[in-house]
């Protein structure tokens, strides 16, 4: 019993046989203590002391050992994100697509929006917007009014994307313009901006707040498509992008006054709209939860 680690520090009886008869014993012939009381001798409390220390030695080592091997397991398994870290990779996609898809993604051949109240009391009815053309990418002061340029300059706009759509009817051009930011607050920092009712220009034939540059292709039905022939222009927020749209006739139609002209405001306003929205939906889908391995960061 004496090597079994649950018995240390337990007093250990001297064989009784190795004793001279009653020598040191309380109840032996010199002495009138109990018998059943053997005191230690000091070799033998130098050797329980030993034990005790090696015990603790002992310990300590496992211990270390635990703690090593947990930290050696945890460095082997795949890495997590928290949720706070998911949001922030899943942010960083989305803010990247405006690089990294292809134009023709971003403003496809055609888009369908919703038509006006007035024409769709007959039952649901869609309308469909053809593009003409894309322009090359610009830098944001480039393809943006002055007004919209400064706001742009100051909360970190870093590129424009443009393309301009005709209706199907060939009556109304829209360019759609969208701003790329690196962050969702920088976006919607711009559009409240943007958005102040003190920098549109309601009125003087037109409802231009400052915004994307109308975008003229030669060859086709927008080559003469200028700022001067904007009719009417405004932008929406799209999670890390500003989206832009300007709107105006197809032909040479000087302005008129579309403000107070509720059913041409109205058609101007749904093609206008509507691609600006289908757009941004594109670039913000939602990116896939990340998970490691095969992820950024992984």
């Amino acid at each position: 019993m004496r090597g079994c680690p649950y018995h240390f520090g337990v007093a250990i009886h001297p064989d009784w046989g190795q004793l001279p008869s009653g020598e040191g014993l309380p109840g032996g012939p010199s002495g009138g203590g109990d018998p059943g009381i053997v005191p230690a001798s000091q070799p033998q409390r130098r050797r329980r002391r030993g034990r005790w220390l090696g015990s603790v030695v002992l310990l300590a080592g496992c211990a270390a050992l635990v703690v090593s091997g947990y930290q050696v397991y945890s460095g082997t398994r795949p890495r997590t994100f928290t949720p706070s870290q998911q949001r922030q990779i899943m942010g960083w996609e989305v803010a990247a697509r405006w690089r990294q898809l292809p134009a023709g993604t971003i403003f496809p051949a055609s888009m369908t929006y919703s038509p006006p109240p007035a024409l769709a009391d007959g039952g649901k009815l869609t309308l469909s917007a053809r593009r003409l053309a894309i322009a090359t990418q610009k830098p944001c002061p480039q393809a943006t009014d002055q007004a919209a340029a400064a706001i742009f300059g100051r909360t970190g706009c870093e590129a424009v994307l443009r393309s301009t759509y005709e209706d199907e009817t060939g009556t109304f051009l829209a360019t759609v313009g969208i701003a790329a930011f690196p962050t969702a607050a920088q976006a919607s920092a711009a559009q409240q901006a943007l958005s102040s009712p003190q920098l549109a220009q309601v009125g003087n034939f037109d409802v231009v707040a400052p915004g994307v540059q109308a975008a003229a292709f030669p060859g086709t039905p927008a080559a003469g498509f200028d700022n001067a022939r904007r009719q009417l222009s405004a932008t929406v927020l799209a999670g890390p992008y500003v989206v832009m749209y300007t709107v105006g006739y197809a032909d040479n139609r000087p302005k008129v006054q579309v403000d107070v002209d509720d059913y041409t405001y109205s058609e101007m306003l749904a093609i206008g709209l509507g691609l600006a929205d289908k757009a941004g939906d594109g670039l913000t889908t939602p990116a896939p939860v990340p998970h490691c391995p095969g992820s950024p960061g992984c």
